[in-house]
């Protein structure tokens, strides 16, 4: 009889299982309209990273604002060659007064006579904006090329006697890389799988992996002037923090230990500044830099590029994100911009 009725029971259950089942399918598939998402641990997390899934993974912020600046380095990358410089104005990056041609076979490195030309043009065009300032405050006649000059001010609603002041002071050079970037993108084909996963498996955006296009166009033996060594262009002291090794190679010149000190550094770049464009420009200014810069002008990122004016925060930091964008912009989608 205790048989009986536990197998009862039993069947009772199963029965009442099956009917609440069929009760939340639809089409023979689970009704999954109020299921939480579930975020993958990754298998391997990297030492010094604390992991939240999907914690750091929202989207890279691309204000309208900015879009000046990232244009000129679509350009840089992708229209000028090596042999073509830009002479602009480092603050309006739209502003282009020229873009010369340096005659002659032009290498990787200009020769001094090639820096001497470049350098000519610069002066012409800082004595060229120094007199029209003048002819400006004064009402003096404007030839041909003060009222373009005048035009590429004033564009985008800029007020002319705003923009012009101090103009002569903001002449720029800018080389091309066309030919660089596209020896980059060459490169970046064996590495680009490893490294998206390395971001990946820290929790962080894996178009983070394009960021060597800005530091070193892929080349693992880049060395800067400052010190700065490999493809992801480590500092002695940062590669003791962000990847301590056990013995005394250099894994600066490793691209993937390089890729994840750097997964390291940005995790912990973007826990203490809150925002993908400042913690992708802390790269090039240094963390402590940019919360300096939060803690005088703000969070807004495009307010910090527009007004902050720390003493180490200059043209190479205000663009570090823009050229970041444009970059990736272009590694996404090569042919639409080098066909």
């Amino acid at each position: 009889m205790n048989q009986f009725m536990m197998r009862a029971i039993l069947f009772l259950m199963i029965a009442s299982f099956l009917n609440g089942c069929s009760n939340n399918t639809s089409n023979g598939q689970p009704d999954l309209s109020n299921a939480r998402p579930i975020n993958p641990v990754p298998q391997s997390i990297p030492p010094q990273t604390t992991y939240r899934p999907g914690a750091l993974l929202g989207g890279f912020q691309n204000p309208g604002e900015l879009e000046p600046a990232v244009a000129f380095w679509r350009k840089t990358y992708t229209v000028w060659h090596r042999s073509e410089v830009a002479i602009h104005d480092d603050r309006h990056m739209d502003v282009i007064y020229e873009v010369m041609v340096i005659p002659g076979n032009v290498d990787e490195s200009l020769t001094s006579e090639q820096k001497e030309l470049v350098k000519k043009r610069k002066d012409f065009w800082k004595v060229q904006l120094s007199v029209l300032e003048s002819k400006v405050r004064y009402n003096a006649p404007l030839n041909n090329i003060d009222k373009q000059i005048i035009a590429k001010l004033k564009n985008n609603g800029r007020e002319l006697n705003t923009v012009l002041i101090g103009a002569n002071e903001r002449v720029r050079s800018q080389r091309g890389t066309r030919e660089r970037f596209i020896q980059g993108l060459e490169i970046s084909r064996r590495y680009d799988r490893q490294f998206r996963k390395i971001f990946r498996d820290a929790g962080l955006p894996e178009d983070l992996a394009y960021l060597p296009h800005v530091e070193s166009s892929f080349q693992p033996a880049a060395k800067s002037s400052a010190g700065a060594v490999g493809m992801w262009q480590f500092t002695k002291g940062a590669a003791k923090t962000y990847m301590p090794a056990g013995n005394k190679v250099d894994q600066r010149l490793d691209p993937f230990a390089s890729a994840t000190g750097a997964a390291r550094y940005l995790s912990h770049a973007y826990k203490k500044l809150g925002d993908w464009a400042s913690a992708i420009t802390s790269y090039n200014h240094g963390i402590g830099g940019m919360k300096k810069a939060q803690n005088q002008v703000g969070r807004n990122f495009v307010t910090i590029v527009n007004t902050y004016d720390g003493p180490a925060f200059g043209f190479a930091s205000r663009n570090y994100y823009a050229q970041f964008l444009a970059a990736r912009e272009i590694a996404k989608n090569p042919p639409q911009y080098l066909p």
